[in-house]
């Protein structure tokens, strides 16, 4: 056999130890990142716990506001209230029985003045009182008295107003729950990235090492061949027959990673069925650079840190502003007007020649001597107060340098990817040109074709993490910031979808 025809006959084996092309499957499901973000999106525990800790906020919210409209009771008590007593004549030492029996019902429509802290009411009630005592048939008697209309107002003048700062505070609470929610999608982004990633590095990994299988098999052939020729030493073929056993070892490990990658995978996304995935690695990527600057500024006007920082600030003061007021000089305004009448008769006669009332008073309440609580408290308000004011200066530096860093991530990613597909691509092509060299008898060392099939995985493995580490800072910057900085617009959600 001419050298020529061993050299066709050493590229034909090579050719045939390459790993077969990968076709769509029967029963193979494949998904792409954006496939698997829109299912884990919808299904994920993440996702499902973050809508129904907003929908909790949404009804806090709601019920607060509920408190500033007109509320409308009815009290009554269905059954009558029976009274028996017995009362004794001091001059005659004999005891009289009182007996009788109450009825009310009386409907209020009560209105909160959240500015001034008081509270409006407009009240009509009718009652009715039987006495029953039956000594005397004359002492017997039904009366009635109504109060067909009632108005009332009560203002506190120097009290804590808890409603005035609530309308500051609690909408700014609804807000940041609005924002929480849109981080936690994009943090749920970001742990998807990861499950995504480390289940197609277990399927790269289980690819790497049927080839690896199959090639150190082919070469281990062809060297017991060489060896009864005398053109190899026995170290070299023992070292191939170690590398191969290495190699179908590799291949049970990479399958018990591949099934383990594949449940976390599929559990976090809720994915219930059994059928194989197949994924697909993020093929285009449109690069672009974000300035720190905009991405501090965007993170200021979106994030729920800063609106967070705003109601920290507001609840400080609030708390000065309680400790201030409560145990203080008080004074209570209260004005009543309103319709009344009273009969012994039938009850339409309690609705005819109604008599006017007018009430106002004035109660004043004022501390003489606390021997100095009133000021301890107001001085560890402020000192609180103090505090809150210097962390949240504190934290908006380490926020913003946070951002910062995040950005300059971010924006060297594309160098890096760069140089990760490099390094892979020229890895491939020093391997295959060391296994030629090897085949054809050019380099005898079977450790240099170790090393250089160490440094092919190597470079791929290499590659998939710049590319993860690429998105994880994607969606990690979006989370930060809450701004799209790819459509140059700021993240919106409908949360109409979301509320109950």
């Amino acid at each position: 056999m001419s050298r020529i025809t061993l050299i066709f006959m050493i590229f034909l084996l090579t050719g045939m130890i390459k790993p077969a092309a990968v076709y769509p499957q029967q029963g193979i499901r494949e998904l792409t990142l954006g496939q698997a973000i829109e299912i884990g999106q919808k299904n994920s525990p993440d996702a499902l716990n973050s809508k129904q800790v907003f929908r909790a906020s949404y009804w806090d919210y709601r019920s607060f506001r509920a408190q500033y409209l007109p509320s409308l009771i009815l009290d009554a008590n269905p059954f009558p209230s029976y009274y028996n007593n017995y009362k004794f004549n001091s001059s005659s030492l004999e005891s009289r029985p009182e007996k009788n029996i109450t009825n009310l019902v009386d409907l209020s429509l009560n209105q909160m003045i959240g500015f001034t802290g008081g509270i409006l009411s407009l009240t009509s009630s009718l009652s009715r009182f039987d006495n029953l005592y039956s000594d005397s048939v004359s002492s017997k008697y039904t009366q009635y008295t109504s109060n067909p209309i009632n108005i009332s107002y009560t203002q506190p003048l120097f009290k804590f107003n808890s409603y005035r700062w609530d309308r500051r505070i609690r909408p700014l609470q609804y807000e940041v729950a609005k924002k929480k929610y849109l981080e936690d999608l994009e943090l749920i982004n970001v742990k998807i990235t990861d499950y995504f990633f480390n289940l197609l590095q277990a399927q790269i990994d289980k690819k790497i090492a049927l080839t690896n299988q199959s090639n150190y098999d082919t070469l281990f052939r062809i060297a017991k061949g060489r060896y009864q020729l005398g053109k190899i030493a026995e170290n070299e073929l023992l070292m191939l027959e170690l590398n191969l056993l290495k190699a179908q070892a590799s291949v049970e490990t990479a399958d018990l990673e591949l099934d383990n990658a594949q449940f976390y995978f599929k559990s976090f996304l809720r994915i219930k069925d059994t059928i194989p995935i197949e994924l697909k690695p993020p093929k285009e990527i449109t690069y672009f650079i974000v300035n720190p600057v905009t991405a501090i500024k965007e993170a200021e006007n979106n994030s729920s840190a800063s609106m967070d920082f705003t109601r920290q600030r507001l609840e400080a003061a609030r708390d000065v502003n309680r400790a201030k007021m409560d145990g203080r000089f008080d004074v209570d305004i209260s004005a009543n007007v309103g319709l009344g009448g009273s009969t012994f008769g039938a009850l339409p006669e309690a609705y005819r020649n109604l008599s006017a009332s007018q009430q106002v008073s004035v109660g004043v309440k004022v501390p003489i001597l606390d021997w100095g609580v009133a000021r301890g408290r107001i001085k560890m308000a402020e000192s609180q107060q103090e505090i809150v004011l210097n962390n949240i200066e504190q934290a908006i530096i380490d926020y913003d340098r946070n951002i910062y860093l995040q950005v300059m991530r971010f924006n060297m990613q594309r160098n890096q990817i760069r140089i990760a597909a490099k390094a892979d691509t020229v890895a491939k092509k020093t391997y295959d040109v060391t296994k030629g060299r090897y085949l054809i008898g050019k380099i005898t060392s079977i450790l240099e074709l170790n090393n250089a099939q160490i440094e092919t995985d190597s470079y791929q493995k290499a590659y998939l993490s710049a590319l993860q580490t690429y998105w994880k800072s994607y969606f990690e910057l979006r989370k930060l910031t809450l701004f799209d900085f790819q459509m140059n617009r700021p993240l919106n959600f409908n949360f109409e979808d979301v509320k109950p």
